[in-house]
């Protein structure tokens, strides 16, 4: 079962993400929503659409914009909605 963690911290656990390019996106119900605050940042992808970010808040340490999502997916990507995915040094195994 993927586990995402940071800081030897579990960020998410789920037998149901679903991998896209690489990453691993955990449904939304898997993170604790105390551990994120929202965040302004948003890009864009050709073919998923536009990312919103969060910042992940761990033990009063914050990694800004480590978390990212598709509120609005394209058809194409609409597996991914209501799901996050990590990076900035979160570990998913």
């Amino acid at each position: 079962m993927p586990v995402a963690s940071w800081n030897g911290h579990e960020i998410a656990r789920s037998d149901d993400t679903v991998v896209v390019e690489g990453n691993h996106y955990f449904p939304a119900d898997s993170v604790d929503p105390a551990l994120l605050e929202d965040s302004a940042t948003h890009s864009s992808c050709p073919w998923k659409g536009v990312a919103s970010y969060k910042t992940l808040v761990v033990d009063g340490k914050r990694n800004v914009d480590a978390v990212w999502y598709y509120p609005e997916p394209k058809s194409a990507a609409a597996e991914i909605k209501d799901r996050y995915g990590f990076w900035k040094g979160i570990v998913v195994a």
